[in-house]
Protein backbone atom coordinates (compact mmCIF):
# COMPACT_ATOMS: atom_id res chain seq x y z
CA UNK A 1 0.00 0.00 0.00
CA UNK A 2 3.12 2.32 0.37
CA UNK A 3 3.46 2.64 -2.92
CA UNK A 4 0.17 4.06 -3.72
CA UNK A 5 0.09 8.13 -4.93
CA UNK A 6 -1.58 9.96 -2.59
CA UNK A 7 -4.63 10.53 -4.35
CA UNK A 8 -5.48 7.01 -4.24
CA UNK A 9 -5.68 6.78 -0.60
CA UNK A 10 -8.91 6.48 0.87
CA UNK A 11 -10.24 6.62 4.80
CA UNK A 12 -10.20 3.29 4.69
CA UNK A 13 -6.43 2.54 4.01
CA UNK A 14 -5.71 5.62 6.50
CA UNK A 15 -7.62 3.96 9.30
CA UNK A 16 -6.04 0.15 8.21
CA UNK A 17 -2.46 2.27 8.54
CA UNK A 18 -3.50 3.51 11.81
CA UNK A 19 -4.76 0.43 13.33
CA UNK A 20 -1.57 -1.52 12.68
CA UNK A 21 0.78 1.19 13.80
CA UNK A 22 -1.19 2.35 17.04
CA UNK A 23 0.35 1.31 20.14
CA UNK A 24 -3.16 1.72 21.79
CA UNK A 25 -6.62 2.57 21.35
CA UNK A 26 -9.00 2.62 24.46
CA UNK A 27 -12.52 3.73 24.72
CA UNK A 28 -13.23 5.41 28.23
CA UNK A 29 -16.30 6.02 30.21
CA UNK A 30 -15.70 7.82 33.61
CA UNK A 31 -19.71 8.22 34.47
CA UNK A 32 -18.89 4.09 35.22
CA UNK A 33 -15.29 4.07 36.29
CA UNK A 34 -14.73 1.93 33.33
CA UNK A 35 -12.42 1.49 30.30
CA UNK A 36 -12.17 -0.64 27.09
CA UNK A 37 -9.12 -1.48 25.66
CA UNK A 38 -9.88 -1.88 21.77
CA UNK A 39 -5.93 -2.50 20.62
CA UNK A 40 -3.11 -3.17 22.92
CA UNK A 41 0.38 -3.34 21.51
CA UNK A 42 4.24 -4.19 22.46
CA UNK A 43 4.55 -2.22 25.85
CA UNK A 44 0.28 -1.43 26.47
CA UNK A 45 0.07 -5.32 26.10
CA UNK A 46 2.33 -6.19 29.49
CA UNK A 47 0.40 -2.88 31.37
CA UNK A 48 -3.04 -2.76 30.06
CA UNK A 49 -5.88 -5.10 30.50
CA UNK A 50 -8.66 -5.87 28.54
CA UNK A 51 -11.08 -3.69 30.49
CA UNK A 52 -10.85 -2.05 33.95
CA UNK A 53 -11.46 1.05 36.17
CA UNK A 54 -10.70 4.28 34.64
CA UNK A 55 -9.27 5.42 37.85
CA UNK A 56 -6.83 2.80 37.87
CA UNK A 57 -5.74 3.47 34.16
CA UNK A 58 -4.96 6.88 35.09
CA UNK A 59 -2.98 5.50 38.34
CA UNK A 60 -1.46 3.20 36.25
CA UNK A 61 -0.53 5.92 33.17
CA UNK A 62 0.42 9.31 35.24
CA UNK A 63 0.29 8.48 39.20
CA UNK A 64 4.00 7.40 39.73
CA UNK A 65 7.17 8.66 40.02
CA UNK A 66 8.34 9.74 36.88
CA UNK A 67 11.30 7.21 36.18
CA UNK A 68 9.54 4.21 37.92
CA UNK A 69 6.43 2.36 37.47
CA UNK A 70 6.10 3.00 41.57
CA UNK A 71 3.14 4.91 42.72
CA UNK A 72 2.98 7.81 44.91
CA UNK A 73 1.73 8.07 48.14
CA UNK A 74 -1.96 7.74 48.74
CA UNK A 75 -1.75 11.32 49.60
CA UNK A 76 -1.17 12.68 46.38
CA UNK A 77 -3.55 9.98 44.65
CA UNK A 78 -6.72 12.50 45.50
CA UNK A 79 -5.62 14.37 42.14
CA UNK A 80 -6.26 11.24 40.34
CA UNK A 81 -9.77 11.70 40.82
CA UNK A 82 -9.95 15.18 38.78
CA UNK A 83 -6.96 14.10 36.60
CA UNK A 84 -9.41 12.06 33.93
CA UNK A 85 -11.88 14.93 33.05
CA UNK A 86 -11.19 16.62 29.92
CA UNK A 87 -12.73 19.56 28.21
CA UNK A 88 -11.40 19.08 25.14
CA UNK A 89 -8.18 17.52 23.10
CA UNK A 90 -5.67 16.97 25.05
CA UNK A 91 -1.96 15.59 24.96
CA UNK A 92 1.09 14.54 26.72
CA UNK A 93 3.91 12.16 27.14
CA UNK A 94 4.33 9.83 29.87
CA UNK A 95 6.76 7.61 31.09
CA UNK A 96 5.02 4.32 31.67
CA UNK A 97 7.21 1.07 32.92
CA UNK A 98 6.18 -2.56 34.07
CA UNK A 99 7.21 -4.51 37.24
CA UNK A 100 9.96 -6.24 35.52
CA UNK A 101 11.54 -3.21 34.17
CA UNK A 102 13.97 -0.70 35.62
CA UNK A 103 13.88 1.72 32.56
CA UNK A 104 10.78 3.23 31.90
CA UNK A 105 8.91 3.35 28.33
CA UNK A 106 8.45 7.08 26.92
CA UNK A 107 4.78 7.08 25.38
CA UNK A 108 2.68 9.95 23.77
CA UNK A 109 -1.11 9.94 24.86
CA UNK A 110 -3.49 11.99 22.80
CA UNK A 111 -7.33 12.45 24.11
CA UNK A 112 -9.91 12.94 21.79
CA UNK A 113 -13.57 13.15 23.56
CA UNK A 114 -16.49 12.13 22.79
CA UNK A 115 -19.08 15.20 20.93
CA UNK A 116 -20.62 15.08 24.64
CA UNK A 117 -17.73 15.00 26.38
CA UNK A 118 -19.18 12.42 28.28
CA UNK A 119 -16.94 9.49 26.89
CA UNK A 120 -13.11 9.59 25.50
CA UNK A 121 -10.87 7.57 23.15
CA UNK A 122 -7.14 7.64 24.37
CA UNK A 123 -4.72 6.89 21.57
CA UNK A 124 -1.06 5.58 22.92
CA UNK A 125 1.64 5.16 21.22
CA UNK A 126 5.54 4.26 22.60
CA UNK A 127 7.84 6.69 21.44
CA UNK A 128 11.44 5.40 19.72
CA UNK A 129 14.65 5.07 21.30
CA UNK A 130 15.89 8.10 19.87
CA UNK A 131 12.91 10.43 21.11
CA UNK A 132 13.17 8.83 24.70
CA UNK A 133 17.07 9.50 24.76
CA UNK A 134 16.65 12.98 23.96
CA UNK A 135 13.58 13.38 25.83
CA UNK A 136 15.44 11.84 28.93
CA UNK A 137 18.21 14.38 27.96
CA UNK A 138 15.71 17.09 27.83
CA UNK A 139 14.21 16.11 31.46
CA UNK A 140 18.18 16.20 32.69
CA UNK A 141 18.14 19.59 31.66
CA UNK A 142 15.27 20.61 32.93
CA UNK A 143 15.57 18.89 36.67
CA UNK A 144 19.23 20.38 36.71
CA UNK A 145 17.05 24.01 36.74
CA UNK A 146 14.20 23.33 38.52
CA UNK A 147 14.84 19.88 40.03
CA UNK A 148 14.07 21.80 43.72
CA UNK A 149 10.48 22.95 42.41
CA UNK A 150 8.05 19.60 43.40
CA UNK A 151 4.52 21.25 42.75
CA UNK A 152 3.25 24.50 40.86
CA UNK A 153 0.29 25.65 40.01
CA UNK A 154 -1.57 29.29 39.17
CA UNK A 155 -4.59 30.25 40.98
CA UNK A 156 -7.49 32.55 40.36
CA UNK A 157 -8.89 33.61 42.97
CA UNK A 158 -12.11 35.67 42.08
CA UNK A 159 -12.87 32.67 39.90
CA UNK A 160 -11.77 30.15 42.73
CA UNK A 161 -9.73 27.85 40.22
CA UNK A 162 -6.58 25.92 39.57
CA UNK A 163 -4.76 26.03 36.48
CA UNK A 164 -1.16 24.87 35.07
CA UNK A 165 -0.76 22.49 38.40
CA UNK A 166 2.96 20.51 37.96
CA UNK A 167 4.32 17.69 39.80
CA UNK A 168 7.62 17.58 39.20
CA UNK A 169 7.76 13.75 40.53
CA UNK A 170 5.31 12.91 38.03
CA UNK A 171 6.05 14.43 35.55
CA UNK A 172 7.38 17.58 33.49
CA UNK A 173 4.35 17.94 32.13
CA UNK A 174 1.61 20.14 33.55
CA UNK A 175 -1.74 17.85 35.30
CA UNK A 176 -4.94 17.92 33.62
CA UNK A 177 -6.85 18.77 36.92
CA UNK A 178 -10.16 20.78 36.88
CA UNK A 179 -10.00 21.20 40.41
CA UNK A 180 -11.06 24.49 42.42
CA UNK A 181 -8.81 26.44 44.78
CA UNK A 182 -10.83 26.29 47.91
CA UNK A 183 -11.06 22.19 47.00
CA UNK A 184 -7.43 21.97 46.70
CA UNK A 185 -6.69 23.52 50.74
CA UNK A 186 -9.05 20.98 51.52
CA UNK A 187 -6.88 18.15 49.73
CA UNK A 188 -3.95 18.87 50.48
CA UNK A 189 -3.98 20.28 54.18
CA UNK A 190 -3.44 16.49 55.69
CA UNK A 191 0.30 16.51 53.71
CA UNK A 192 1.34 18.74 55.98
CA UNK A 193 2.93 18.04 59.82
CA UNK A 194 -0.32 18.47 62.05
CA UNK A 195 1.54 21.22 63.72
CA UNK A 196 1.50 22.89 60.20
CA UNK A 197 -2.18 21.99 59.25
CA UNK A 198 -3.16 25.42 61.21
CA UNK A 199 -0.55 27.83 59.40
CA UNK A 200 -1.02 26.30 55.99
CA UNK A 201 -5.19 27.02 56.03
CA UNK A 202 -4.28 30.48 57.60
CA UNK A 203 -1.92 31.72 54.93
CA UNK A 204 -3.65 29.98 52.02
CA UNK A 205 -6.78 31.44 52.98
CA UNK A 206 -8.57 33.51 49.98
CA UNK A 207 -9.01 36.54 52.00
CA UNK A 208 -5.99 36.48 53.97
CA UNK A 209 -4.06 36.47 50.18
CA UNK A 210 -6.31 38.76 48.60
CA UNK A 211 -5.83 41.57 52.26
CA UNK A 212 -1.79 40.91 52.35
CA UNK A 213 -0.70 40.66 48.87
CA UNK A 214 -0.69 43.59 46.42
CA UNK A 215 -0.13 42.92 42.35
CA UNK A 216 3.73 41.57 42.10
CA UNK A 217 3.98 40.88 45.56
CA UNK A 218 5.84 37.54 46.59
CA UNK A 219 6.38 35.99 50.19
CA UNK A 220 7.19 32.72 51.39
CA UNK A 221 7.36 30.21 54.49
CA UNK A 222 9.00 27.31 55.93
CA UNK A 223 7.37 23.98 56.96
CA UNK A 224 7.44 20.03 56.69
CA UNK A 225 5.29 18.24 53.97
CA UNK A 226 5.12 14.47 53.24
CA UNK A 227 6.56 13.85 50.18
CA UNK A 228 5.74 11.44 47.17
CA UNK A 229 7.27 8.87 49.33
CA UNK A 230 5.53 9.37 52.26
CA UNK A 231 8.46 11.29 54.26
CA UNK A 232 7.89 14.45 55.45
CA UNK A 233 10.62 16.70 54.38
CA UNK A 234 10.93 20.83 54.99
CA UNK A 235 9.54 23.19 52.20
CA UNK A 236 9.52 26.63 50.63
CA UNK A 237 5.80 27.46 50.54
CA UNK A 238 6.03 30.39 47.89
CA UNK A 239 2.96 32.34 46.61
CA UNK A 240 3.60 35.20 44.64
CA UNK A 241 1.08 37.80 43.26
CA UNK A 242 0.71 38.65 39.45
CA UNK A 243 1.56 41.73 38.24
CA UNK A 244 -1.91 43.33 36.33
CA UNK A 245 -3.78 46.89 36.78
CA UNK A 246 -6.80 45.68 38.52
CA UNK A 247 -6.69 45.86 41.79
CA UNK A 248 -9.72 42.75 41.75
CA UNK A 249 -7.96 40.81 39.38
CA UNK A 250 -6.58 38.36 42.62
CA UNK A 251 -3.96 35.71 40.30
CA UNK A 252 -1.30 34.29 42.31
CA UNK A 253 1.38 31.73 41.14
CA UNK A 254 1.85 28.97 44.11
CA UNK A 255 5.07 26.97 44.50
CA UNK A 256 6.85 24.23 46.57
CA UNK A 257 10.37 23.65 46.22
CA UNK A 258 12.34 21.37 48.42
CA UNK A 259 14.97 23.01 51.11
CA UNK A 260 15.26 19.84 53.54
CA UNK A 261 18.91 19.43 52.69
CA UNK A 262 19.65 22.70 53.08
CA UNK A 263 17.20 23.18 56.25
CA UNK A 264 18.60 20.12 58.03
CA UNK A 265 22.32 21.39 57.08
CA UNK A 266 21.38 24.93 58.93
CA UNK A 267 19.24 22.87 61.83
CA UNK A 268 22.10 20.70 62.47
CA UNK A 269 24.68 23.96 62.74
CA UNK A 270 22.08 26.01 65.17
CA UNK A 271 21.86 22.75 67.18
CA UNK A 272 25.45 23.01 67.31
CA UNK A 273 25.89 26.58 68.15
CA UNK A 274 22.91 25.96 70.74
CA UNK A 275 25.01 23.20 72.68
CA UNK A 276 28.03 25.76 72.49
CA UNK A 277 26.33 28.57 74.02
CA UNK A 278 25.46 26.08 76.93
CA UNK A 279 27.38 23.88 77.64
CA UNK A 280 30.81 24.35 79.53
CA UNK A 281 33.93 23.46 77.36
CA UNK A 282 35.75 21.89 79.77
CA UNK A 283 34.06 19.26 80.96
CA UNK A 284 30.49 18.83 78.57
CA UNK A 285 28.27 19.77 81.20
CA UNK A 286 25.89 22.59 80.81
CA UNK A 287 27.54 25.60 81.73
CA UNK A 288 26.79 28.17 84.91
CA UNK A 289 24.37 29.53 82.56
CA UNK A 290 22.17 27.21 81.79
CA UNK A 291 22.13 25.52 84.67
CA UNK A 292 21.30 28.73 86.32
CA UNK A 293 18.22 28.63 83.93
CA UNK A 294 17.53 24.89 84.58
CA UNK A 295 17.82 25.52 88.66
CA UNK A 296 14.62 28.44 87.71
CA UNK A 297 12.87 26.25 85.20
CA UNK A 298 12.77 23.53 88.82
CA UNK A 299 11.61 26.64 90.74
CA UNK A 300 8.78 27.51 88.11
CA UNK A 301 7.58 23.23 88.52
CA UNK A 302 7.98 23.63 91.70
CA UNK A 303 5.53 26.79 91.70
CA UNK A 304 3.34 25.28 89.33
CA UNK A 305 2.46 21.64 90.21
CA UNK A 306 4.08 20.50 93.55
CA UNK A 307 6.41 17.98 92.13
CA UNK A 308 9.54 17.13 94.23
CA UNK A 309 12.82 18.55 93.13
CA UNK A 310 15.63 19.23 94.81
CA UNK A 311 19.46 20.30 94.05
CA UNK A 312 22.75 19.62 95.92
CA UNK A 313 26.06 21.41 94.55
CA UNK A 314 29.69 19.21 94.75
CA UNK A 315 32.96 20.51 95.11
CA UNK A 316 36.20 18.79 94.79
CA UNK A 317 38.30 18.17 98.23
CA UNK A 318 41.82 20.09 98.21
CA UNK A 319 41.79 20.63 94.17
CA UNK A 320 43.51 23.55 94.58
CA UNK A 321 46.38 21.34 95.85
CA UNK A 322 46.17 19.04 92.76
CA UNK A 323 46.54 22.51 90.47
CA UNK A 324 49.59 23.17 92.60
CA UNK A 325 51.15 19.71 92.43
CA UNK A 326 50.39 18.49 88.89
CA UNK A 327 49.34 21.31 86.89
CA UNK A 328 46.30 22.70 85.83
CA UNK A 329 46.41 20.35 82.64
CA UNK A 330 45.82 17.57 85.33
CA UNK A 331 43.73 19.71 87.40
CA UNK A 332 41.63 19.83 83.84
CA UNK A 333 41.81 16.22 83.72
CA UNK A 334 40.52 15.88 87.10
CA UNK A 335 38.00 18.19 86.80
CA UNK A 336 36.56 15.79 83.64
CA UNK A 337 36.65 12.68 84.75
CA UNK A 338 34.79 14.23 87.64
CA UNK A 339 32.06 15.73 85.35
CA UNK A 340 31.96 12.38 83.49
CA UNK A 341 31.56 10.18 86.88
CA UNK A 342 28.62 12.80 87.76
CA UNK A 343 27.04 12.57 83.98
CA UNK A 344 27.09 9.11 84.00
CA UNK A 345 24.70 8.69 87.23
CA UNK A 346 22.68 11.38 86.52
CA UNK A 347 21.73 10.13 83.11
CA UNK A 348 19.95 7.27 84.74
CA UNK A 349 18.15 9.54 87.32
CA UNK A 350 17.04 11.76 85.04
CA UNK A 351 19.34 14.90 86.91
CA UNK A 352 21.20 17.61 84.87
CA UNK A 353 24.68 18.29 85.87
CA UNK A 354 26.61 21.70 85.14
CA UNK A 355 29.34 23.29 86.38
CA UNK A 356 28.79 26.30 88.71
CA UNK A 357 32.41 27.44 88.37
CA UNK A 358 36.19 25.90 89.20
CA UNK A 359 36.16 22.88 90.67
CA UNK A 360 32.26 23.52 92.04
CA UNK A 361 29.08 21.46 90.18
CA UNK A 362 25.62 21.43 90.52
CA UNK A 363 22.91 19.10 90.28
CA UNK A 364 19.14 19.56 89.89
CA UNK A 365 17.33 15.88 90.97
CA UNK A 366 13.65 16.50 89.13
CA UNK A 367 11.07 13.85 90.90
CA UNK A 368 13.16 13.37 94.29
CA UNK A 369 12.94 15.05 97.36
CA UNK A 370 15.55 15.29 100.08
CA UNK A 371 15.65 11.72 100.99
CA UNK A 372 15.89 10.53 97.49
CA UNK A 373 18.19 13.07 96.66
CA UNK A 374 20.57 12.00 99.58
CA UNK A 375 20.68 8.33 98.37
CA UNK A 376 21.48 9.93 95.03
CA UNK A 377 24.24 11.58 96.98
CA UNK A 378 26.04 8.80 98.75
CA UNK A 379 25.97 6.50 95.19
CA UNK A 380 27.65 9.60 94.00
CA UNK A 381 30.37 10.64 96.71
CA UNK A 382 30.71 6.82 97.18
CA UNK A 383 32.03 6.39 93.01
CA UNK A 384 34.51 9.32 93.32
CA UNK A 385 35.88 7.96 96.12
CA UNK A 386 36.15 4.72 94.40
CA UNK A 387 37.88 6.06 91.02
CA UNK A 388 41.34 5.89 90.11
CA UNK A 389 41.77 9.26 88.53
CA UNK A 390 44.70 10.15 86.14
CA UNK A 391 47.94 11.12 87.38
CA UNK A 392 46.50 12.19 91.00
CA UNK A 393 44.92 8.57 91.76
CA UNK A 394 42.12 8.84 94.08
CA UNK A 395 40.30 12.70 95.12
CA UNK A 396 37.12 13.32 97.23
CA UNK A 397 33.86 15.40 96.89
CA UNK A 398 31.62 17.52 99.60
CA UNK A 399 28.20 17.91 99.16
CA UNK A 400 25.15 19.77 99.77
CA UNK A 401 22.14 18.83 99.67
CA UNK A 402 18.21 20.70 99.67
CA UNK A 403 14.47 20.10 98.57
CA UNK A 404 13.45 23.18 96.79
CA UNK A 405 9.77 24.48 99.03
CA UNK A 406 6.83 25.52 97.21
CA UNK A 407 7.79 28.97 98.30
CA UNK A 408 11.67 28.86 97.51
CA UNK A 409 13.36 31.83 95.77
CA UNK A 410 16.39 31.46 93.60
CA UNK A 411 18.04 33.07 95.95
CA UNK A 412 16.62 31.51 99.31
CA UNK A 413 17.24 27.64 97.53
CA UNK A 414 21.12 28.31 96.35
CA UNK A 415 21.95 29.45 99.49
CA UNK A 416 20.94 26.78 101.81
CA UNK A 417 22.37 24.50 99.07
CA UNK A 418 25.73 26.49 99.55
CA UNK A 419 25.61 26.89 103.24
CA UNK A 420 25.21 23.09 103.26
CA UNK A 421 28.16 22.22 100.93
CA UNK A 422 30.24 24.54 102.66
CA UNK A 423 29.62 22.45 106.36
CA UNK A 424 30.65 19.20 104.95
CA UNK A 425 33.51 20.85 104.08
CA UNK A 426 33.91 22.24 107.63
CA UNK A 427 33.39 19.39 109.15
CA UNK A 428 35.99 17.21 107.43
CA UNK A 429 34.95 17.07 103.85
CA UNK A 430 34.09 13.91 102.08
CA UNK A 431 30.67 14.58 103.58
CA UNK A 432 26.89 15.19 102.49
CA UNK A 433 25.11 17.84 104.52
CA UNK A 434 21.19 18.33 104.10
CA UNK A 435 19.47 21.01 104.64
Amino acid sequence: MSDKNLKDYDLNDISKLFYDSVGSVIIVDPSIDTYRAMVRRGIFETILDETGSYHDLIMKLWFHFGDTNEEVVEDYQVFASFSGDFNGKYSRRLKVGTDNEDKPHLAQLTVYPFEDDSKYIFILDELDDKESIEESLTTKKINTIQNSYLFSMYIDLAQDTTSSINITEISEDTVNVQLKYSEWRMMIVNMFLPEDQEQFLRRTDPEYLKKNFTPGRTSSYDCMMRNMEGKFIWVKLIFSRAQTYNDDDYRFVFMVQDIHDNSMEILSALKKYEEMAITDPLTGVFNHGEIETQFNNALSMKHKNGDPVSVMMLDLDHFKEVNDTYGHSVGDTTLKTFADIAKELAISEKALVGRWGGEEFVIICQDKGADNANVLARRLKQRVEDHEFPTIGHITCSIGVTEIKSDDTFEEAFNRIDKAMYESKNNGRNMITVL
